[in-house]
């Protein structure tokens, strides 16, 4: 296979390929069940990008990836053209600074991940047996797009650690980063969970989920069929104050919901709370093979402690109850520590042309992976479960 010749093209629409083709890569475990995870299926990408999430306007311009061999696809990849590092949850805004303090033009540049959607996944999006000349076909590709362009940078973004290990050794630099997520030790219910705490971070659960229930109205648990076009009118009236507040503008336009309706519902599940007849906050998770990942948070109404019923406690019940290994409830935010949410580390791959600049830019990666590895140490201690102490309160 190693004289296997493969051909790179770029898409500019997945209308451009079949279906199935891309599937095959981007998710062929799901051949007997769900993707890992639904964020670099074909139905998703294709929400994106039928709603305008992404395109023309957005600073996101879709340049898809192909690798073709053997009379078909082997390998795809969600590539983007950005003119901005918004959406991205691993920035480098800094780096942007610097390079055109220097006299660089840093943007446009390549972004090679799934927008605004800080979740780890494959993003070496390769077709049973091709794995490795896949691989290597789209890091290939993709830095000689960048240098046949005249781009300054590739960002490969919340890539897996298997494939942070292999971009490294082809040759991009790997960036460590921190997420919070929650672990399920095979817990029976949602009182197990409560029994592996300590006894100060378990009393103050019950509290916050005794307060969270006293917002007077009632929470449901909404996917497949069970969500209807309401829910999504509802649900987007959160999304837009949410986006209001932490963007400035929100992301996601209000026909991805609609899309989503269609062909995401089943991937979907909806916290909603209803009072006096009308939600008044929700938060959307995606269902992935083995886990929950917690998306988007919003409400028209506040209520002491009923975001982290929804956005948290919530999303560990539904984990427990159907044998999912965890939940990943997103970026940034220590406060998800008290909650059960140990840290994590996240991964991403990086190409700069100036050779100058990657220099500095590599000696800067090394000392953040070392803080990175210390902090994650000293959170980790600090979490709420039992130490060996009080293992028997």
């Amino acid at each position: 296979m190693s004289e296997t010749q493969v051909e790179i093209s770029m898409l500019g629409s997945l209308a451009q390929i079949d279906a199935a083709d891309w599937d095959a890569c981007a998710c062929p475990e799901a051949v007997d069940g769900r993707p890992y995870d639904p964020f670099t299926t074909y139905r998703f990408l294709r929400a994106l990008e039928q709603s305008g999430s992404v395109g023309a306007g957005t600073g996101w311009q879709p340049q898809y990836l192909v690798a073709r061999a053997d009379d078909q696809v082997i390998a795809v990849a969600p590539l983007y053209a950005k003119n901005h590092s918004q959406g991205e949850y691993i920035f480098d805004h800094n780096w942007a600074h610097a390079y055109e303090r220097a006299g660089g033009r840093y943007y446009p540049k390549l972004q090679m991940t799934v927008p605004f959607t800080p979740a780890t996944g494959r993003r070496f999006l390769t077709r049973s047996g091709y794995e490795s000349i896949g691989t290597t076909a789209l890091v290939q590709g993709a830095v000689q797009i960048a240098a046949d362009n005249n781009l300054s940078s590739l960002h490969i973004t919340f890539c897996t650690q298997a494939e942070a290990e292999a971009g490294t050794k082809l040759g991009l630099m790997p960036r460590s980063s921190q997420q919070f997520h929650w672990s399920n030790a095979e817990y029976e219910d949602f009182d197990g969970f409560l029994a592996s705490l300590s006894a100060r971070k378990r009393k103050n659960i019950r509290k916050e989920r005794a307060t969270a229930h006293r917002f007077g109205g009632t929470i449901h648990a909404l996917t497949g069929d069970q969500i209807e076009p309401e829910h999504w009118d509802a649900f987007w009236q959160f999304y837009q104050d949410t986006g209001a507040r932490k963007w400035g503008t929100p992301y996601l336009t209000r026909r991805f919901f609609d899309e989503a309706q269609a062909d995401l519902r089943n991937d979907m599940l909806l916290l909603m709370a209803k009072r006096n007849g009308r939600y008044i906050a929700g938060a959307l998770n995606f269902i992935g093979r083995a886990a929950l990942f917690g998306r988007y948070w919003g409400c028209i109404e506040d209520h002491p402690c009923l975001h982290f019923e929804l956005c948290y406690y919530q999303s560990i019940d539904y984990a427990i109850r159907h044998g999912m290994t965890r939940v990943e409830a997103g970026a940034q935010g220590s406060h998800k520590l008290a909650r059960g949410y140990l840290p994590v580390t996240t991964h991403s791959l990086h190409w700069v042309a100036d050779e100058g600049f990657r220099n500095a830019i590599a000696q800067y990666l090394d000392a953040e992976r070392a803080a990175i590895d210390e902090e994650i140490e000293v959170l980790t201690d600090y979490g709420p479960f039992k130490k060996i102490e009080d293992a028997d309160l």
